[in-house]
């Protein structure tokens, strides 16, 4: 591959990760019932409602969310994976540019959640008593992946150590899902 085609899956690979961050909080933020007066609700809902809004209502809600940005997500994996491997000129067929948008979106979903679990932590130590509005949502999704670690490994001495097991968890997953999954996207 050359440079070009770097500077090319490096611009594709930015904007769609920003694309797919945004989409995720959407509908996260549902997932969580996020209070809509959040300020940070309130730019997410800002930023994808002009995109959403006419599909929202043709789309239906399956337990309250809403499932319009769940589909536009799952387009926007696959456009990534399209245009990732065409700029790396990779050519697979159309169950492989398929298979390789959906596996790239569960690397990004299990990278997020490793974050927003990172990020958690670190608040719990140093911002315990913050006013910052992004802090209730952060904890919200971090407790999405923390709740059934928290119910198999109890406080030992007033230590939680369920992110621990989280976060190893999501790390084996991106191993022995994503990479595997990857790998035959590349060859169907």
């Amino acid at each position: 591959m050359n440079y070009f085609a770097n500077a090319g899956l490096l611009v594709v690979d930015t904007v769609f990760a920003i694309v797919l961050f945004v989409l995720v909080l959407r509908v996260v933020l549902q997932l969580i019932r996020a209070n809509f007066y959040n300020p940070l609700s309130q730019a997410i809902y800002k930023l994808t409602n002009p995109l959403l809004a006419p599909w929202a209502k043709r789309m239906p809600s399956v337990r309250g969310i809403n499932m319009a940005p769940v589909l536009l997500l799952l387009v926007a994996a696959v456009l990534w994976g399209w245009l990732h491997l065409w700029v790396a000129d990779n050519s697979v067929g159309p169950l492989g540019v398929l298979l390789f948008g959906l596996a790239r979106l569960l690397g990004f979903l299990l990278s997020f959640f490793f974050w927003i679990v990172i990020v958690r932590v670190l608040l719990s130590w140093l911002a315990a008593d913050s006013r910052s509005p992004a802090i209730p949502i952060i904890y919200g999704i971090a407790d999405l992946v923390l709740a059934p670690f928290a119910r198999m490994i109890r406080p030992i001495g007033g230590i939680d150590l369920s992110p621990l097991l989280a976060l190893l968890t999501l790390q084996l997953a991106r191993l022995l899902l994503v990479a595997p999954l990857l790998d035959l996207a590349l060859r169907l």
